[in-house]
């Protein structure tokens, strides 16, 4: 009894003495945002195809996971000291030294390599040339950008909406109307999407000197103004699914509706200008994006 005692403790203490090594390795992956792009990209695929073909659906999923996980970590690599000054990432696994810069750059070619591999030659080309540009423009345009020019929101909106067009062209091996109307939805939602969380962490991305607000780079009534600008496109483009049959009549309703919901969001921080407004659009967003993918999947036509 004493011997497998002993062993258990042993067993669960190796456990977790694994678990502290891989946690920061895992952590950097950003997993949250690393399973929507994930979710984004399978919703382009399962919308575009006829027929399904689990080992596709698979490869994609994995190659753009490890795509998207790649991008995260290069990205967390050139802000490692900028992320120092920030409560929300100070205590990643690289701004502690839990993790090298040259393990977290090796993780992330692996990562990336892998995953193009993938992307390219278990599915198509374009797929694999499409992930490698989303790659690129994310960590190594968009990323210094931040610290230079609000513009960077812009920029990053394209690998930001890249994941449904290149699920689409994983499916049919082009780029078609289809994929541009799914990549125009997610395009135009990323802004205020993006601007509230700005907003929220103002402080913090000032302390780092990221410039991520537009219109003077600070607070005012304008921003919600453009937020909602952006949000009201997305009501007459919720609709072109079901105009080019893509999908029915019922998504392209709760697409609007959905629409219209975000849009009275950014009305409220026009109204207050404060932070539980901007939290409130902010939720608004992560609603909004997988109600209208997941109601078109259901209304396909």
């Amino acid at each position: 009894m004493a011997i497998a005692s002993s062993e258990s403790v042993a067993t669960r203490f190796s456990n977790k003495s694994f678990w502290l090594k891989i946690k920061p390795f895992i952590a950097l992956l950003k997993l949250r945002l690393s399973i929507l792009v994930v979710f984004s990209g399978l919703f382009g695929y399962l919308l575009a195809i006829k027929e399904l073909n689990i080992f596709k659906l698979i490869v994609l999923g994995i190659g753009s996971f490890c795509v998207t996980g790649a991008a995260n970590i290069l990205n967390q690599i050139y802000e490692k000291e900028f992320d120092k000054l920030m409560r929300r990432t100070c205590q990643r696994p690289l701004p502690t030294g839990t993790i090298t810069e040259r393990q977290a750059f090796i993780y992330a070619s692996i990562l990336g390599i892998v995953g193009i591999y993938l992307l390219a030659f278990h599915i198509n080309f374009l797929t694999g040339g499409l992930s490698l540009l989303s790659l690129a423009l994310y960590s190594f345009i968009y990323t210094p950008l931040k610290q230079i020019t609000p513009f960077s929101v812009f920029i990053g909106a394209f690998p930001g909406a890249l994941p449904p067009l290149i699920g689409w062209v994983a499916a049919v091996e082009e780029i078609s109307a289809g994929a541009l109307i799914i990549f125009g939805i997610q395009f135009f939602w990323q802004f205020p999407h993006f601007w509230a969380i700005a907003w929220i962490g103002h402080q913090d991305y000032q302390r780092a000197g990221f410039r991520m607000l537009p219109l003077g780079e600070q607070k005012n009534r304008r921003i919600p103004v453009l937020m909602a600008t952006y949000a009201s496109i997305l009501i007459p483009l919720g609709i072109l699914p079901s105009m080019y049959g893509i999908t029915g009549t019922i998504s392209a309703i709760i697409a609007v509706l959905a629409g219209t919901l975000f849009l009275i969001s950014t009305f409220q921080l026009i109204e207050t200008g404060d932070d539980i407004s901007a939290k409130k659009v902010l939720w608004a967003s992560f609603l909004y994006l997988p109600t209208v993918q997941i109601a078109y999947l259901l209304d396909k036509t």
